[in-house]
């Protein structure tokens, strides 16, 4: 008898880490593909000559999308199914991707990216919420470590795959992976994820509530990704969506942020109301109740700010500054996903003895210590090798950080309405990452444009000609360097120094964010170890 029940219990393990295996591939598949574009959109540009708004919708059509549906799908997995939904976001996502590597113009290729962020909102919260279901005690912490190193990995795995598949073969190959990935991932679900749901708090979907939370979530992104492109106030540029064009009086950014604030309260007070009468709700505030979900989102949300912040400039640098290659940009990175697979193998075998939140600070510490190293080592002339320790130690310090600190806020959630409770640390994260990547663009550009429109006066340089050189550099993200450096060469010196600055300028700053933080996790109370393996069983 005991022999049988052994073997199943065998065979049961088994399927359940088979079953990570797979929640991790589909993790990656999201995660890669919020990275690739960025790789792929000047072959994009030069096949489709699509137009720079179409750019800018192609890189940011998917997260604005993304990030406004994450609470919805998250509370909808708990209700119909967590796998089920897992399987139709990975569906729509490879069709998606489909439509994407088959479009014929940047119009029906941003359709295909707002698709994807559908696809991919789907899967995100999904995922978090099958491994807080299907994992309990200190398995829960293993967990999370090879699900967050997933994600700290596949961010750098994104550029080198990209550059790979666009330099050796075409971008179209940057979306079209995406397919058979797809579906060895929908067949390893059905044969490895067991289903689950919320029999108890099921009910009628809050559809108020629903659009509520997708206008905040939708302009609040927008604003925060836009206002430098748009102007924070004063309009910058034209915000067009096909035919239609805003008003030339006014940016649409603080439109977007009064129609944010409108909504949000406005969802709290119908999410309020709705409790009150013992109606279904999209997200109960009561969970903001339990200490560790509540103060571990907020430490989500400030560290998303500094964490992924950096790879927006580095990329740049990389390529527009050294004048590396993108296969040649995506292998530099790769040393963050190789730190960031290395902190797995930390996390499983130190974090059953101390604990995850003591993992949590030592890998944003970690953080701290790579990306300001970024800053001290950047220049002009810096070699590849110089970057490639402080990216590891960065990737170390994601690894760690980004799995166990979504452990830790899920910790006391009971497992039924893990869905919701993963769609809103999920949106945490994202509003913190749509916000790092403003501030911190804003901080590499306006630091950039400045220090050159200075040194180019500084030389001798009319203040207009001085200005017209500092836009161009700015507008084109470092790309005007290399024809310079065939017209004026001292310019182009100038232009890369002041890049280069910048650079440097947003690595503080993101390290900056981190040691923010770090000091929000001192309102996290630490269990003790032998509570942790107990929890949950």
């Amino acid at each position: 008898m005991s022999t049988t029940a052994n073997t199943g219990d065998t065979h049961t393990d088994r399927r359940r880490w088979a079953g990570l295996v797979v929640i991790s591939v589909a993790v990656s598949l999201i995660i890669v593909d919020s990275t690739i574009v960025n790789v792929a959109i000047p072959s994009i540009v030069g096949e489709l000559d699509i137009s720079s708004t179409q750019v800018q919708w192609v890189q940011e059509s998917y997260t604005l999308v993304f990030a406004a549906l994450l609470l919805v799908f998250g509370s909808l997995a708990d209700r119909y199914g967590r796998r089920r939904l897992l399987v139709i976001g990975v569906s729509v996502f490879a069709a998606a991707s489909a439509l994407a590597a088959l479009a014929p113009n940047g119009d029906l290729l941003v359709g295909a990216r707002i698709l994807q962020g559908i696809g991919g909102a789907m899967v995100l919260p999904t995922t978090l919420s099958l491994v807080n279901a299907t994992f309990t005690g200190r398995e829960r912490g293993i967990a999370f470590a090879v699900w967050g190193s997933t994600i700290g990995g596949m961010v750098a795995v994104g550029p080198l795959l990209g550059g790979w598949l666009t330099t050796d073969f075409s971008w179209r190959w940057a979306f079209g992976i995406n397919i058979p990935l797809g579906i060895a991932i929908v067949v390893g679900a059905f044969l490895t994820v067991r289903e689950s749901r919320d029999t108890v708090h099921a009910g009628r979907i809050d559809v108020v509530g629903a659009v509520l939370s997708v206008v905040t979530s939708a302009t609040l992104v927008f604003g925060l990704i836009e206002g430098r492109t748009y102007g924070w106030w004063t309009p910058a540029e034209r915000f067009r969506i096909g035919s239609l064009e805003w008003p030339a009086s006014s940016s649409p950014v603080p439109v977007a942020f009064v129609v944010t604030v409108l909504a949000g309260v406005g969802f709290v007070l119908w999410t309020r109301r709705r409790q009150r009468t013992g109606r279904s709700t999209l997200i109960a505030l009561d969970l903001f109740g339990i200490a560790s979900f509540r103060n571990g989102s907020i430490a989500a949300l400030i560290v998303s700010l500094g964490e992924f912040g950096i790879i927006l400039s580095l990329p740049l640098w990389l390529q527009n500054v050294l004048g590396y290659s993108a296969l040649q940009t995506g292998f530099v990175l790769l040393a963050l996903a190789i730190g960031s697979f290395v902190a797995s193998g930390f996390a499983a075998t130190t974090g059953q003895r101390i604990g995850p939140l003591p993992i949590v600070r030592i890998g944003i510490a970690a953080e701290i210590v790579g990306v300001a190293a970024i800053g001290f080592v950047v220049s002009a002339s810096t070699p590849w090798w110089a970057i490639v320790p402080c990216l590891f130690v960065y990737g170390f310090g994601v690894g760690l950080a980004t799995a166990q600190l979504t452990s830790v806020v899920l910790r006391d959630v009971p497992v039924e309405r893990s869905g919701e409770a993963s769609g809103a640390q999920s949106t945490a994260r994202q509003i913190g990452s749509a916000l790092g990547i403003a501030v911190l663009g804003t901080v590499l550009f306006t630091s950039t444009g400045t220090l050159l429109q200075h040194r180019l006066e500084d030389a001798g340089a009319p203040p207009a000609a001085a200005s017209h050189v500092a836009d161009a550099v700015v507008a084109s993200s470092g790309g005007a360097i290399a024809g310079l450096r065939s017209q004026s060469p001292a310019t182009a010196d100038a232009a890369a120094a002041s890049f280069s600055d910048g650079t440097r300028a947003a690595a503080w700053s993101a390290a900056g964010f981190l040691v923010l933080g770090l000091a929000a996790t001192l309102r996290l109370r630490a269990r003790p170890v032998d509570e942790e393996g107990a929890a949950g069983r």
